[in-house]
C-alpha cells in the first residue's frame, strides 16, 4: 500500500474546494436536501473544527474533520475518500489518525452522523470496526428518518 500523509489542512487549497464540493454534490445526489448535514468550506473554517486531508504522492484522497461540541465530546465531520480509492485504507487512516488526535485534546466521546442508505453501509462498517456504536441524535441534531447516529467512548 501507498503511504498516506495526513496533515491538517487550512481549507485553502483548490484542492481541498474542489473534493468538498465533489463530497456534498454526492450527498445531496443520494440524501434528500434537508437531511444533508455536510458542511462546506466556509462552515468547516471555525475555530472549533480541525481538518485533515489525506496525501498519497501529492494526490488529494481523502478528508476528515473533528469538531468540538464541548464538554469532552468531539464529532466526526466530512469524512471523504476519493471514488476511485476506496477500499485502500485511506478511511482507516483517516479515522484512526482522528481518534488519537481526539485522545490527545482530552475527549471522552466521540459521535458522528451518517446516511441510512445501502451508500452509507460502508461507512456505517467502518465506524464499527473502531467501537462506534447506534445511538440517537446527539449535539444539535434532531431525529431525521434519513440519519444514522453512532457514539464510542474514547
Amino acid at each position: 500500500m501507498d503511504a498516506i500523509e495526513i496533515r491538517q489542512d487550512d481549507l485553502r487549497g483548490p484542492e481541498i474546494a474542489a473534493l468538498l464540493t465533489r463530497h456534498m454534490d454526492h450527498m445531496l445526489a443520494i440524501t434528500p436536501a434537508d437531511s444533508v448535514y455536510a458542511l462546506d468550506l466556509d462552515a468547516l473554517r471555525v475555530p472549533e473544527i480541525t481538518f485533515w486531508s489525506a496525501w498519497i504522492d501529492g494526490e488529494l484522497v481523502g478528508c476528515i474533520a473533528l469538531k468540538d461540541l464541548g464538554g469532552g465530546h468531539g464529532e466526526i465531520k466530512s469524512a471523504h475518500t476519493v471514488a476511485e480509492r476506496r477500499g485502500a485504507g485511506i478511511g482507516r487512516a483517516l479515522v484512526a489518525h482522528l481518534i488519537d488526535e481526539a485522545r490527545i485534546r482530552g475527549m471522552s466521546r466521540l459521535s458522528l452522523e451518517t446516511g441510512k442508505t445501502e451508500h452509507f453501509r460502508p461507512a456505517q462498517e467502518l465506524y464499527r470496526r473502531f467501537g462506534f456504536e447506534e445511538t440517537g441524535p446527539f449535539g444539535d441534531y434532531g431525529p431525521d428518518p434519513h440519519s444514522f447516529f453512532m457514539t464510542r467512548l474514547l
